[in-house]
């Protein structure tokens, strides 16, 4: 989990409130937080410094000195910034010539960023920390190691626009860097400096890299990288900044600017807006105008709150509870509608509002319980059911096989053959390889398949589990099923053979089907088809594709299927 290290003195003066250390225990599960480390007390207070533990990855708006001390301030009762006020699209549209243009050759390195200035007084030493501390944070762990966020701060002073994000030669465009006195090619940074030799893998793959200078022609930073050492360098006592954020996902970028503002504004600091022109659609329009609010709204219902929490809330105690969490709610009769703070986007389901209501009443209120009612354990239907194709699947000679659900793209997309528009991508993974939620799990016999050619043929393997994919009319937009996967790989795999084993299978468990003919792009052309019960298709089976065992590495024929078995129940 984060951790973070706070000014004692900044931190209470951005509450608004001096706690005790015991008391600051007390408060700290509002910000899902909790007292790591005290100070040394032989210090002063302003350069004593708290640590802090941060028990929830899906804020990171917590991440930072002022998030956890807004948290707080809000919770206790104390009123913050109007945070609507700082969003472009919210009435803080005036960038005057600030403008940065985007060169349309990022569109395949690193395609999207957002910027804006704060102004108002010189930054010290403690909140220059500060903002050092949650670029940090945000990057590395948000970020994905600055792969999908990166952040740059710069001396506004010197910097001329209209500014330009453009692509440049490695090899023959240079500057100097932080922490360095010569110029420097961009392939150079990459090898010799630290913190090329940390993030370089990142621009590595590309022929040409991000650039960001102003209308002087002056290098303000290569992003993800390093800032340059003239713009990039900002210290104690620079009053005018600008905030820039590059990546891969709009989205991302657009709150990670929301929280980083609203940081700022806490602090009294003025923010203003910097238009970023891009030449392709960002998802949010081409020009995007930061910081920039996009959050949804989310609905709940009284009755849903009190159901999970066990509680009987009337409706004011509820909007006092959500409004203590930053947000604002509206009702209308039982119903809910939340709508976050800019810097929050985390409410992806009304279990996540009563989740709010919880925290803003204090969990320390709610009186523990021990269970009164007295049940027996029993199997699910569908577990039975399950239990009961698995020992089909052991009568017909395979063996079971027990799989992660989640994985790469290549693993669930390219090697499949797939377009991938129902597969389910994970928002900020930390890893390539677990990225995606499979929605079938042939590719997963397959794997076990591809690592299995020193192992006595054939091989008759299969598996029981879940699968989840998109499905727009479902609430949540996504759904969850029960599949079996069965695969046979040897030199005579074949579709025929298979087919009667699909029989056997659909037969013992009590349905009646037929097959029609299917075109999917995992089997042959002409060698597969698909399980029909009534007018529904639970299934398909067939030769695999050769293609598909070519990406995968697989010499021997294979002849695969995939029934979902919630559709026989």
């Amino acid at each position: 989990m984060p951790k973070i290290e706070v000014n004692e003195k900044l931190f209470f003066n951005a509450i608004g409130k001096k706690y005790t250390y015991s008391e600051l225990e007390d408060v700290f599960p509002c910000a899902k937080a909790e007292l790591d480390e005290k100070p040394d007390m032989s210090q002063s207070d302003d350069e004593r410094v708290i640590k802090i533990e941060l028990n929830d990855t899906n804020r990171p708006d917590l991440w930072s000195l002022n998030g956890v001390a807004r948290q707080i301030k809000l919770h206790e009762g104390g009123k913050t910034v109007d945070y609507m006020k700082l969003m472009s699209n919210k009435g803080n549209s005036d960038y005057g010539d600030r403008v940065i243009n985007v060169d349309p050759a990022l569109k395949d390195i690193r395609p999207y960023m957002v910027a804006f200035m704060i102004a108002g007084k010189p930054i010290d030493d403690p909140m220059l920390k500060d903002i050092i501390q949650t670029q940090e944070k945000l990057c590395w762990n948000f970020g994905r190691k600055r792969k999908s966020i990166s952040m740059g701060v710069y001396r506004l002073d010197q910097v001329k626009f209209p500014a330009k994000y453009e692509a440049v030669d490695p090899d023959k465009t240079s500057f100097i860097p932080l922490a360095c006195d010569a110029p420097m090619t961009c392939r150079q940074i990459l090898t010799d400096h630290p913190k090329g030799k940390d993030f370089g893998w990142i621009l590595e793959p590309y022929k040409k890299f991000p650039l960001l200078r102003d209308a002087n022609n002056e290098v303000l930073s290569m992003a993800p990288i390093i800032n340059s050492a003239s713009l990039g360098a900002v210290q104690v006592g620079d009053q005018d900044l600008m905030v820039e954020l590059t990546g891969d996902n709009i989205e991302n970028l657009l709150l990670s600017a929301n929280i980083v503002a609203c940081d700022f504004a806490d602090q009294g600091y003025e923010i203003k807006p910097i238009l970023v022109k891009h030449p392709y659609d960002t998802g949010l329009g081409k020009d995007i105008l930061a910081p920039f609010y996009f959050q949804q709204t989310t609905k709940t219902t009284l009755a849903a709150v009190n159901k999970l929490l066990g509680s009987d809330f009337d409706m004011p105690k509820v909007v006092d509870a959500l409004t203590r969490m930053g947000s604002t709610v509206e009702t209308k009769g039982e119903e809910i509608t939340l709508t976050p703070a800019p810097y929050r986007n985390d409410f992806l389901h009304e279990v996540d509002i009563i989740e709010d209501v919880m925290i803003g009443c204090n969990v320390s209120a709610f009186e523990p319980r021990n269970p009164h009612d007295f049940t027996i354990g029993r199997l699910l239907p569908l577990t039975e059911f399950s239990r009961k194709a698995k020992t089909l699947m052991v009568g017909l000679g395979y063996q079971e096989m027990i799989f992660n659900y989640v994985g790469s793209k290549k693993d669930y997309i390219d090697n499949m053959l797939i377009d991938g528009s129902k597969v389910i991508e994970i928002a900020n993974p930390m890893s390539e390889n677990y990225q995606f939620i499979r929605p079938e799990i042939i590719s997963s016999l397959l794997r076990a398949e591809s690592g299995s050619a020193n192992a006595i043929f054939p091989h008759k393997i299969f598996e029981i589990g879940k699968v989840a994919y998109i499905k727009e009319d479902e609430n949540t937009g996504t759904i969850t099923r029960q599949h079996i996967g069965f695969l046979t790989a040897s030199a005579n795999a074949n579709f025929n053979t298979l087919a009667s084993e699909v029989a056997s299978l659909v037969y013992f468990l009590d349905h009646e089907y037929k097959v029609v003919e299917s075109d999917d792009p995992r089997f042959i052309v002409g060698r597969q088809a698909a399980i029909m019960v009534g007018d529904k298709q639970v299934g398909v089976f067939g030769e695999v594709n050769p293609q598909v065992l070519e990406n995968w590495s697989i010499t021997t024929p294979c002849a695969a299927g995939e029934i979902d078995l919630e559709s026989l129940m």
